[in-house]
């Protein structure tokens, strides 16, 4: 199935800098998001994600908002979150607001859910760390129940309970695409394909290939359950450039902003030029010409066994501009070239 893959694009709506250095206000950098998937859906580009955050080095924290202005001005794309916080959500609210994306996109809206690997949403919603793994376990059994567009008894700890109760609206599918979205848990592994949904691997770190076997315990856990194969994607960070010297120096200064931050909140040492370049020789970093992408990304999912691969084409303060430039090379080099290496592997 790989040579059929997916090919898509995820942004958190990471605060940008201007040419003139300066920090992009989060009004504009909201209008460049839906300008970039504007761009994607013209090159051929399958899936646009945006993702959730509550802190102020990412200007987006309702993407269903930002979703449904997309969607007004797009065809084909499909439109998802990298990542729906469930953890700090309310499924009925989460159904009932992709269900209405889904009717402005055509059936074109998707859920991603996850607990996400930042935290500010805990306390800014009023919920308790201590609750981080009942949280997130017992508002996704909801919202497999929600799923199913009928009528819904459910019963938890964390919230009130529902008995024979409808949400609207309704999509005209049927059902919302939903994905699973998992850092490396078995664990949450394993419960992707207790609930029969499609798994997202974030690959963020590290050789992509160490995830195989979370891949293979998904297809084992779902063979072994009984169920259908479903679909596994990889969320990974890259960019293009024309060259692989020119994608490393527009690149790394931006990175090393955003991960010296995020590293001096977790303990982290701050990000050296010879760290960023391991990571782009051999890690989770796919950047590079597109000669150079196209061939990562088909090491990834070949791997992995993959039916979408999702580049996070935003990368801390890099501008607005680099980042259209990488979408149309993404577009228009790089899928094409992904798909021809696919096709020939397999014919071979």
């Amino acid at each position: 199935m790989t040579d059929m893959v997916e090919l898509g694009l995820d942004t958190f709506g990471d605060v940008t800098v201007g040419a003139d250095g300066e920090r992009t206000p989060y009004a504009q950098v909201i209008r460049d998001v839906v300008e970039q998937a504007v761009l994607a859906d013209r090159v051929g580009i399958d899936v646009f994600g945006v993702g959730e955050h509550h802190r102020d080095d990412f200007a987006v924290s309702a993407p269903e908002v930002v979703l449904a202005a997309i969607a007004a001005r797009t065809e084909r794309i499909k439109l998802g979150t990298a990542v729906t916080v469930l953890s700090s959500d309310d499924p009925v609210r989460v159904f009932e607001r992709f269900a209405t994306l889904d009717a402005l996109a055509h059936g074109r809206a998707e859920i991603t859910l996850g607990r996400g690997s930042f935290t500010e949403s805990f306390p800014l919603f009023g919920y308790d760390l201590a609750d981080y793994e009942t949280l997130f376990a017992e508002k996704l059994d909801l919202m497999t129940h929600l799923l199913d567009e009928g009528p819904v008894t459910w019963e938890g700890t964390i919230r009130a309970a529902l008995r024979d109760q409808q949400v609207y609206p309704k999509t005209e599918s049927g059902r919302i695409t939903t994905w699973v979205g998992v850092g490396g848990s078995p664990q949450s592994v394993v419960r992707a394909a207790s609930y029969g949904l499609p798994l997202v691997l974030a690959v963020i770190g590290g050789d992509p290939v160490r995830f195989a076997p979370y891949a293979e315990l998904y297809r084992k856990a779902l063979r072994e359950l009984g169920r259908e194969e479903l679909p596994i994607a990889v969320h990974a960070p890259g960019f293009v450039a024309e060259t692989d010297e020119e994608a490393i120096e527009t690149l790394y200064p931006h990175a090393k902003v955003m991960l010296d931050r995020i590293g001096a909140e977790r303990g982290w040492p701050p990000l050296t030029r010879a760290k960023f370049e391991a990571d782009v020789r051999g890690g989770a970093q796919h950047v590079g010409s597109p000669e150079t992408v196209a061939r990562k990304i088909v090491r990834t999912v070949q791997a992995l066994g993959l039916q979408r691969f999702d580049l996070k084409y935003t990368t801390g303060t890099l501008p607005h501009a680099q980042q259209m430039r990488a979408i149309e090379l993404y577009g228009t080099e790089v899928a094409p070239r992904v798909r021809e290496l696919l096709a020939s592997e397999a014919a071979a």
